[in-house]
């Protein structure tokens, strides 16, 4: 039988699931925090840091079944196989309902319901639902987007001395991962709010993309311009860069979606949790560089 645990954290390996690890552990003692990954070889640089590592993949519900055993809260972190996620987190509340575990948080998108984004908010919104149906006491937390899904294209942005999109002038209320992960630990570790509680979660301030290529000029003393796209355009042009079909069409209707404002929220509900202000674009941008 597995030990108790008052946490655990799903995707522990992966770029939010980690900083969620490392936030808990500035909170609470290590001995209460798990860590679930999917591949045994992942868990060594957990364990180094004294949490307890369970191996489990999201499509394999007898493994979950076993990895939640003992588990007080859970943070679900979204799968990154979009177009399997629904089921797969079907088979993480189905576990968690079967373990008895006391509280479930889960990553979602910001506005998700009624987003203006086509690909990726439906998973999500079955995910809710499901947890909303699973008798489960859970909360959503609705995740923004991340600051380091452009400064990641900074050094091809550079190199080609322009930036291309389909956002338009739809203002961006991005936030660093490390944001996201401190709140997921806030609400996991404080008092519990009410079951089905969801949370809007974005950055305190905002750029367009024409903002972040005239930063990204000013900070690195080379020209460079942003040239706004139709979306299929957009699109034809990463599969040209070598992203495959299904990716280049989620960021450009990623891009459709902010242009229409999904990807902007201003009630600082985000920093209200971490209690303090959102980490600004320029300066993960400016590390960046």
């Amino acid at each position: 039988m597995a030990g108790t645990l008052k946490y655990m954290v799903t995707g522990a390996s992966g770029q939010l699931g980690a900083l969620a690890v490392d936030e808990l552990l500035a909170k609470v003692p290590a001995a209460e925090v798990g860590a679930l990954v999917r591949r045994a070889e992942a868990a060594a640089p957990l364990e180094a840091k004294g949490v307890t590592v369970r191996v489990a993949s999201y499509d394999d519900p007898a493994a979950l079944n076993a990895a939640l055993e003992g588990v007080e809260r859970l943070l679900l972190v979204s799968s990154s196989e979009v177009g399997k996620r629904a089921a797969q987190h079907a088979n993480v509340i189905d576990a968690a309902r079967a373990a008895g575990v006391g509280f479930v948080a889960y990553t979602s998108i910001l506005g998700a319901e009624g987003s203006p984004l086509t690909v990726l908010p439906g998973e999500h919104v079955a995910t809710e639902r499901a947890l909303a149906a699973s008798g489960l006491a859970y909360a959503v937390l609705r995740n923004g987007w991340y600051t380091e899904n452009y400064t990641m294209g900074v050094a091809t942005s550079l190199e080609h001395g322009g930036m291309i999109g389909a956002a338009g002038e739809g203002r961006i209320a991005s936030a660093t991962r490390a944001d996201y992960a401190a709140a997921a630990a806030a609400v996991l570790t404080g008092e519990l709010p009410p079951s089905g509680t969801i949370y809007e979660l974005a950055g305190d301030d905002a750029f367009t993309l024409t903002d972040f290529a005239a930063a990204l000029s000013e900070l690195s003393g080379k020209t460079v311009g942003y040239t706004n796209l139709p979306p299929e355009d957009y699109a034809a042009a990463l599969e040209g860069a070598g992203l495959p079909e299904p990716v280049a069409a989620m960021l450009a209707d990623s891009e459709k979606g902010a242009a229409q404002g999904g990807l902007y929220s201003d009630d600082k509900t985000l920093s209200r949790l971490i209690g303090r202000p959102t980490t600004p674009w320029r300066e993960t941008l400016k590390a960046a560089l």
